[in-house]
Parts: structure tokens; sequence; C-alpha cells
């Protein structure tokens, strides 16, 4: 049987502080550091081997691989980075606090930005100097996003797979994947087919490896998680609550 595993990166800084981080380049915590030693240990003490990972251009994502690669002894690994996995550009809403956000535009309109399928929030200007065109990372890339919705993040995903991972997975490769939460919600919705208001409610954890098997045909005959019941609803409702936003 074919697996896949999909990783959210451990907990960053901006996580820590309730920021909208989207494409910013922040590092881990301390305790994302942690989360992303003990899923390197958890799939190792599961007998889980790779021959080929693969992750986005952001630290956060990079850095959580290193750690897996590292408790995994498999540092040797051929590693495929692609903006494509990047987290879902939030444009001008990058940096900002998210309850203090709420405060300012009011929480029903925070929520719309972060949960609507297809809502965008306000975009970057091309001269702001954290525009992906300024990046020398996105030398090269044309189509960059100054802010991006869900459906956005889908569609270039969507790609990624059809190009690149698929190809891998029918010739039988053992792929990680290191990504984001919005990147990999993506991911999942076309995976399972989900409907634009079930992927809506989807939280996905950081540091927590999520497997796929697949039939020999490459449909998904089912999906978990590496982690025991109460462990992984603590974690999805951690992630539940850092979306809530309230008015003041």
């Amino acid at each position: 049987m074919k697996k896949l595993v999909l990783i959210r990166h451990g907990q960053s800084t901006w996580n820590l502080d309730n920021r909208f981080t989207g494409w910013m380049d922040v590092d881990l915590s301390d305790r994302g550091v942690k989360e992303a030693r003990k899923a390197g240990c958890t799939l190792r003490e599961n007998g889980f081997r790779f021959d080929l990972a693969m992750t986005s251009f952001l630290k956060r994502s990079i850095r959580t691989l290193w750690l897996i690669q590292e408790e995994m002894d498999q540092m040797y690994l051929p590693v495929q980075t692609d903006w494509r996995l990047n987290e879902r550009h939030y444009g001008a809403l990058q940096g900002l606090n998210k309850q203090e956000t709420a405060e300012k535009h009011s929480a029903e309109q925070v929520l719309k930005w972060r949960r609507g399928y297809a809502v965008r929030p306000p975009a970057l200007s091309v001269d702001d100097p954290t525009h992906p065109s300024a990046d020398p990372r996105y030398n090269g890339f044309t189509d960059l996003p100054a802010t991006e919705s869900l459906a956005d993040t889908l569609v270039r995903v969507e790609q990624w797979w059809d190009e690149v991972l698929l190809p891998q997975l029918q010739k039988g490769s053992r792929v990680l994947i290191v990504a984001h939460g919005n990147s990999l919600r993506a991911m999942v919705k076309f995976l399972d087919g989900m409907s634009e208001e079930d992927i809506l409610q989807l939280n996905i954890p950081t540091g927590i490896p999520m497997v796929y098997e697949f039939q020999d045909n490459l449909t998904v005959k089912g999906r978990f998680y590496l982690a025991d019941d109460d462990a992984l609803a603590a974690a999805v409702s951690e992630v539940r609550n850092q979306a809530s936003v309230v008015e003041s």
C-alpha cells in the first residue's frame, strides 16, 4: 500500500504571538523545535523511511524538515523546495495581531478574511518591501500573489501536485511533505473531495504527522494522524481557538 506523510511545520514565533504570518519568513519557537523533533521520533518509532522530502520556501517549514530528518537519521534525503507549498498569502494583514485587527475591523470581518473560502484580504502594494517580487528567493517566478484566498491556494497546490508530487507517487517513491496550515488544508480538500463548507472547519495541528494511504491506482483509502486521540483533540482545539477572535 502506498503512503504519503504530511506535516504542518512546528509552532512559529508568530503563531505564538497570534499574528497573521502568510509568506513572512519567521522561524520556529522553542516549542516548535520540540514539536518537529517529536514528529521525527514518532515517524522513526513507527517504522517510516522516506526516499524524498518536499517543503516550501519558508524557514519554519524547512527547519521543521531538517529536525525531522535529524531525528530519523535521514539527513541525506534529497529535498525539493517549491513556493507553491508556501502558506496562503495574507496580503496586507501579514504581521498584524489577529485580535487587534478584529478590534479595528470587527471580528466578523476578520473571520471572513481568515475563513471565507474565496475571500481575499487586502493586497500588498507592489512597492511594499515585503512583496514577493522584492524577495530574491522568488527571482524568476511569475504570477506571485500579493494576497490569496484559500481557493487561490488550492489552485497552486493542485498544480504542484500534478506536476511534481504525482509522478513521484506513481513510481513508488516514499515522500514526506512538510508545509503549512493552509497549503495542507488545500491538499486535504482535493484529496478527500471536501466541500467548501467542510474545509472551512478543518484545523490541522502543528508538528503531528498525518498519513494518507492510497490504493495502487492512487485513490485515497484513508488518512490518520500518528497521535493518540486525546493529544490530537487537544492540538486541534488549540488551533481552532487561535482562529477565534472576539469583539472588545
